[in-house]
């Protein structure tokens, strides 16, 4: 491109890295992140679970819709960087809105209804800055206005909609629309490009990295003002190794894997890899680690409130479904990323999934420090497993740019 194209848009080239106004976007969403675990934790309701997955499934709609426009042009340039703060207002407001995005509070605005106007400005400033970015490319340029027509109709009209309801038709509204929108993008086309499989891969890598932060933030939430103990270090410190196993199990073979096969793909066959492998089947992971953070909040609440005997009483019901849950769920997104782009099915990974599974039921009597001493020890065990036997192929993923 050239004279006054490239300054509204510049294309991303192949090989180009996530870009420093991407990581000022994941802020947003940083803050959306603390705010899902805040609702789903006060109080803890299967009712309160329900409306924090919504929440966090429209925030991640939100998200994923940007990484692939960030693929096609440089959300750092022209009037793309404009459209980045434009919707990251739009996703603040949002985000700050997600306490009253079900039931409106007392005074202000009518809260349910300002978080759908809010998403409907994310969306609209986005798929109006896709269509005009297309440049020359009609084919790319036909399938970003038959999937955004069709993605707003479904996904933002309906939460519209749901503001003005309440009780069981306001969550059926919801599902309708997330459900509606995720079906819409997957039987829209697979017209799109991958332009960069290194800023594609990166970007997901990071907004992983974005979650487990907030699992690491929980911990020291839950223990916020207590005063230092070994019942709390320990507990802390079990709770910072899960979240570091969780990297090593993504980052230490898996997204290198990926990123190698959606480098080597080309066509369809590359879209598909990154609309399964990482636009899908990263939201599970994303989920879990919001699990495993309410769940390590409230361990870390044990060990450090005195109405709780760190030593004896157990972690049960919906904290712990959610932290060994969480667990399961990254798990199996693993699993389901890792196969959706290398066609290959982490075994290791499928046992641990069942392992947890079966350990769900006795961890209910054991105390809270031990529930997670276990957790922490079956993870262990998993990544240690996989160091060893693989260590050969390992090495080879590991380094084959040095080859």
């Amino acid at each position: 491109m050239i004279g006054s194209k490239r300054v509204r848009f510049q294309p991303m080239a192949e090989g180009s890295s996530v870009t420093q106004l991407e990581l000022f976007f994941d802020l947003v969403l940083v803050f959306a992140f603390t705010m899902v675990t805040a609702i789903a934790a006060k109080p803890t309701s299967a009712q309160n679970i329900l409306r924090a997955l919504l929440v966090l499934a429209v925030m991640w709609w939100a998200w994923i819709a940007y990484s692939w426009l960030a693929n096609t042009v440089r959300a750092d340039e022209g009037i793309t960087r404009l459209a980045m703060f434009v919707a990251m207002g739009g996703a603040f407001i949002a985000a700050l809105t997600i306490p009253e995005a079900f039931q409106d509070g007392p005074g202000g605005w009518h809260g349910p209804l300002v978080f759908a106007l809010a998403y409907l400005v994310v969306r609209v400033v986005h798929v109006g800055v896709y269509i005009l970015g297309t440049g020359d490319d009609p084919t790319l340029r036909a399938q970003v206005t038959k999937w955004g027509i069709g993605s707003i109709a479904i996904g933002t009209t309906l939460l519209i909609i749901a503001a003005m309801t309440h009780g069981t038709l306001q969550i059926g509204l919801w599902i309708a629309a997330i459900v509606g929108d995720m079906l819409w993008t997957r039987v829209a086309g697979l017209e799109w490009r991958v332009r960069s499989a290194r800023h594609f891969s990166e970007r997901y890598g990071l907004i992983i990295i974005v979650a487990l932060g907030e699992s690491i933030v929980s911990i020291g939430i839950g223990v916020s003002g207590q005063p230092i103990s070994w019942p709390i270090t320990l507990g802390s410190l079990l709770g910072l190794a899960v979240s570091g196993l969780l990297w090593w199990a993504y980052f230490d073979v898996a997204a290198l894997s990926a990123e190698h096969a959606l480098a080597r793909a080309e066509g369809e066959q590359q879209v598909r890899i990154a609309r399964d492998g990482y636009t899908y089947w990263h939201f599970p992971m994303i989920v879990g680690i919001i699990g495993i953070s309410l769940g390590l909040k409230k361990v870390l609440t044990y060990v450090s409130d005195a109405s709780h005997h760190s030593l004896t009483d157990a972690l049960y019901g919906i904290p712990l479904f959610a932290l060994y849950g969480g667990v399961v769920l990254y798990l199996t997104g693993l699993v389901g990323f890792k196969y959706a782009a290398t066609g290959r099915v982490t075994v290791s990974h499928v046992v641990a999934v069942l392992v947890l599974l079966a350990l769900i039921a006795p961890a209910t009597a054991l105390p809270a420090l031990a529930s997670l001493a276990v957790l922490c020890a079956v993870l262990i065990a998993l990544i240690g497993w996989e160091t060893v036997r693989n260590a050969q192929p390992r090495e080879q993923i590991r380094h084959a740019h040095e080859s």
